[in-house]
């Protein structure tokens, strides 16, 4: 079959994202999520959207990891978003469904605002943090981020226990001055590091709001510059957590599969 795809990216973090509210993909397996996000053989995308219709949402997106798992990704419902905007699904104001349940979001001055769930529960660690922004997120301060291999470094932990089974996405995290963070990420899912990761720059910056920066937060990633606000309740509790940025149209193309 011929399948209409369009191709995006958040801060370098890449999507493939198919528009399926006329049930074009009534059924499709792992196998082909993996096959069309394979950089070699495939389109090549860290993870692939499904927009469907939904009664009582403007619309549902399902998001796969490359490796064709399922969980929530805050780059990934930006660009949905934005998608939808382009499809005149939506105009300023969107609330959609996705894997963690519903999400608001808007689009203001080019930039998507998405509002994540609260987070109530931060696991202090020997070596790090642990909590969940949508997808789980382990934590750590780091000062030489230049020269860390990122994939040794992250495949280590998300490979050890407890997290061997469900997987763990891994943050790598510098604390700068003037309220801003660098941070690199090793994805689950995707078992490498991004050029960027939503939820993951959410959970770095709640932690550096438990050591003394305040929202708005700016995040420098590999793929570019994110903010995250939020209001703290206390040390562990935030809500009105918000994940700011870009994203992009790369291209729109069709592709021979499968299904």
């Amino acid at each position: 079959m011929h399948l209409s795809f369009y191709k995006y990216q958040g801060t370098g973090n890449d999507f493939i994202i198919v528009d399926n509210r006329e049930d074009i993909l009534h059924a499709y397996s792992t196998q082909l999520v993996q096959e069309l996000c394979d950089r070699r053989f495939g389109i090549g995308a860290d993870g692939l959207m499904v927009i469907k219709n939904h009664r009582e949402y403007d619309f549902e997106m399902v998001y796969h990891n490359a490796d064709g798992s399922q969980s929530f990704c805050g780059n990934g419902s930006r660009c949905a978003v934005h998608l939808a905007n382009q499809l005149g699904i939506i105009d300023q104001e969107a609330y959609f469904l996705t894997t963690d349940g519903p999400h608001q979001a808007s689009i203001k001055e080019d930039l998507i605002h998405l509002q994540l769930r609260d987070v109530s529960e931060i696991r202090i660690l020997k070596d790090g943090y642990l909590l969940n922004t949508g997808s789980p997120h382990y934590v750590k301060h780091i000062d030489d981020w230049k020269d860390l291999n990122v994939y040794e470094a992250g495949k280590q932990i998300r490979n050890t226990l407890p997290f061997q089974k469900e997987g763990v996405n891994v943050n790598f995290v510098s604390l700068e001055q003037d309220n801003k963070l660098i941070v690199r990420t090793y994805e689950r899912g995707v078992e490498d590091e991004t050029l960027s990761c939503g939820t993951g720059v959410v959970a770095a910056a709640l932690i550096a709001a438990t050591k003394g920066h305040t929202s708005p937060i700016t995040i420098h990633t590999q793929g570019g510059v994110l903010q995250v606000g939020f209001t703290k309740k206390n040390h562990h509790h935030f809500q009105d957590i918000q994940l700011i940025g870009p994203a992009r149209m790369v291209f729109k193309g069709e592709v021979d599969c499968n299904a």
